[in-house]
């Protein structure tokens, strides 16, 4: 079992700007609640407690304010500062000491999932024995992500924003790993614009015949909020579901309360902490 996870909450938001230039983008609102709720939120649907989030330099106190090392949530978050992105594989050599010997997950900060078969994907990802598994999502302008193609779960083979068609499986920001991830990650040689390429750690999975997939379902919305066009999509469609059902969406107390990682008294502090909000008020129907 995966039981370690870690969220890429880093970057310099550039297509966000000028938004972006005081506050990380994982802090901003996707409708009533910071982004980084979102990613987080998956973690802890995948039982995964011990969290590691890499930011960018300066901005630890802001994250620490927000969610502290997690204890109110039943869980561990530890944090790292990044002095600049260089690509994705990287928080894996940031992050060797918290990974030490165990497999770990990786979400990227500005991701959304949402579905009604979504915890039971993950339940299968991180019960993964060894190799990695990514998670795919039909699009229907797989020019704009790296494309995986399949037969059933096995992934064939790789490309990153292809001109011509080759799949409209894009691979989502959400990634499942055996510890040798560490070794591949250090192996890895930077590309043209200087970054370590996740689609380059993939494909030494796949060259192994050790690089599978699990797929979001026509059930399931796989957002990237990336743009400042798609970031208020993602808000609309959290708007819409929640005010629709009455339900909200990452809330991560209802998440560690059905896990029985917290008790009543972990709430009450919450509703405390967030102060006279409609959050506290759905806190509140919780308990």
């Amino acid at each position: 079992m995966i039981r370690k996870g870690i969220i890429l909450a880093g970057g310099m938001g550039t297509r966000m700007s000028p938004l972006t230039k005081a506050v990380n983008k994982q802090l901003l609102p996707i409708y009533d609640k910071p982004l980084i709720f979102y990613p987080l939120s998956i973690l802890m649907l995948s039982k995964i407690k011990n969290i590691l989030i890499i930011v960018n330099k300066g901005q630890l106190e802001q994250y620490k304010k927000l969610l502290n090392h997690g204890e109110n949530l039943g869980i561990k978050i530890s944090y790292l500062e990044q002095d600049k992105p260089r690509g994705l594989p990287d928080a894996f050599i940031l992050g060797r000491k918290f990974i030490g010997k165990d497999k770990v997950a990786m979400i990227l900060g500005d991701n959304f999932f949402y579905g009604q078969s979504l915890s039971k994907m993950l339940y299968e990802c991180v019960r993964i024995k060894n190799g990695a598994k990514i998670i795919l999502h039909k699009v229907i302008n797989p020019e704009n992500f790296g494309v995986a193609k399949t037969k059933g779960k096995k992934i064939l083979s790789i490309k990153e924003k292809p001109k011509k068609f080759f799949s409209d499986l894009a691979i989502t920001g959400l990634y499942f790993f055996d510890n040798k991830v560490v070794d591949y990650a250090k192996k890895l040689k930077p590309s043209k614009r200087n970054e370590l390429e996740i689609v380059d750690l993939l494909n030494k999975y796949r060259k192994k015949n050790k690089l599978t997939a699990e797929f979001i379902g026509r059930g399931g919305a796989w957002l990237d909020t990336g743009s400042i066009e798609d970031f208020y999509k993602t808000s609309n469609f959290v708007s819409a579901i929640e005010n629709q059902q009455g339900l909200k969406i990452a809330c991560l107390e209802e998440i560690a309360l059905l896990n029985k990682w917290i008790s009543k008294r972990n709430i009450h502090n919450s509703i405390k902490f967030y102060g006279n909000s409609e959050y506290s008020k759905y806190l509140k129907k919780l308990i």
